[in-house]
């Protein structure tokens, strides 16, 4: 007797679609705010995805909290539907005080996934290297741009 293996069905992946990219905004925090479009959370998913090949990533909330109080530049990228709020609330202002530009993107899981993680992430810092350097100044020019929460 052998064991049938049953095949699992093939999902697109998020944000593929307009309606799975409001089904995801639908579950962002109050204080996701500048909060990316469509367009620009695929363009820092590409960035994050290239930063993460060539190791140019901090990933998570002690890492990424040590690295700006050490006065490392980078976009600072946040998950929109992180739980309990308060995980990393502290994260904007400190990017607040030390200019730095950061932005929301829609899922906790997209941005693990873009960083080569089979674990959701809620916050992930990209640093600049030449070899993704057209990407980043883009992802930077359209984040800096964004209007910031009063």
């Amino acid at each position: 007797m052998t064991k049938v293996k049953k095949e699992k069905p093939v999902e697109e992946e998020t944000g593929g679609t307009e309606k799975s990219y409001q089904e995801l905004i639908a579950n962002v925090n109050p204080i996701a705010n500048p909060l990316a479009s469509r367009k620009l959370s695929k363009k820092l998913y590409k960035c994050v995805k290239k930063a993460a090949k060539v190791k140019q990533i901090r990933r998570g909330v002690k890492e990424v909290q040590k690295f700006i109080n050490k006065g490392e530049k980078g976009i600072v990228v946040f998950a929109g539907d992180t739980l309990p709020i308060e995980v990393y609330c502290h994260l904007p202002i400190m990017c607040e005080d030390r200019n730095m530009p950061y932005a929301y993107v829609p899922s906790k899981v997209d941005l693990g996934s873009s960083a080569g993680s089979k674990r959701p992430t809620c916050v992930i810092m990209i640093k600049p290297h030449d070899e993704y350097k057209e990407a980043y100044d883009e992802c930077l020019e359209e984040v800096t741009s964004l209007p910031k929460p009063i």
